[in-house]
């Protein structure tokens, strides 16, 4: 969240009041029909309250965003670089999924996706807030895999961790079980990737 230049230390916890208000009104108004005045009613403060700690909407969208990537993160608590190859690969794409933290998040990105013709910095936002944290987080995984030597050298980490992502989306937008996601793609994309797969190693199953 964006510091507050003196005066008295914030209130974590007035501070997440808001930030919470904010993410609902993202998924119930979207960007251009929520309202500064809406939030701060929802979170219980006063306009100046809130302003006082974010200057305008999309300083604090951008707050809220980043709220849901740390949940998120902290909610990891399995070192992936302890664990069985195919079995840190699996956990990494479960950690893609955007409604990991939140279920109504398919819902606020979609929201925003639709917002970029009248405020085109919000794609902007969303893809440095909420999409390349996560996407990145599946590219270490396979990097740190290829030092392990369990995942081949010339793998496209990009094009891998974008097509994991987007299963997500997929899934949703066609009616699918999304907790199924995970499996299917592991059992997809693994023999591809591992360079065990080269040598017709047999395929570890994925455990749900």
């Amino acid at each position: 969240m964006h510091p507050r230049p003196g005066g008295r230390p914030r209130d974590a916890a007035l501070d997440e009041a808001i930030i919470l208000a904010t993410r609902e009104r993202l998924v119930q108004d979207g960007y251009s029909q929520m309202t500064i005045g809406d939030i701060a009613a929802d979170a219980g403060v006063s306009r100046p309250t809130l302003y006082r700690r974010w200057s305008t909407k999309l300083e604090l969208v951008v707050d809220a965003l980043d709220y849901g990537f740390r949940m998120q993160r902290d909610m990891y608590t399995v070192d992936l670089s302890k664990m069985e190859p195919r079995k840190a690969f699996t956990e990494a794409v479960r950690r893609l999924d955007p409604a990991y933290f939140n279920p109504d998040a398919m819902v606020l990105m979609g929201n925003f996706a639709g917002e970029a013709l009248r405020t085109p910095e919000l794609l902007g936002i969303l893809r440095e807030h909420a999409v390349e944290p996560r996407v990145e987080l599946l590219e270490n995984c396979l990097s740190q895999l290829q030092d392990r030597g369990a995942v081949r050298d010339d793998v496209d980490k990009h094009t891998i961790a974008t097509m994991c992502f987007g299963s997500y989306f997929a899934a949703f937008y066609r009616g699918d079980d999304t907790k199924k996601t995970v499996a299917a793609v592991v059992d997809a994309l693994w023999p591809a990737i591992a360079k065990t797969a080269r040598h017709g190693a047999p395929a570890e199953p994925v455990s749900n």
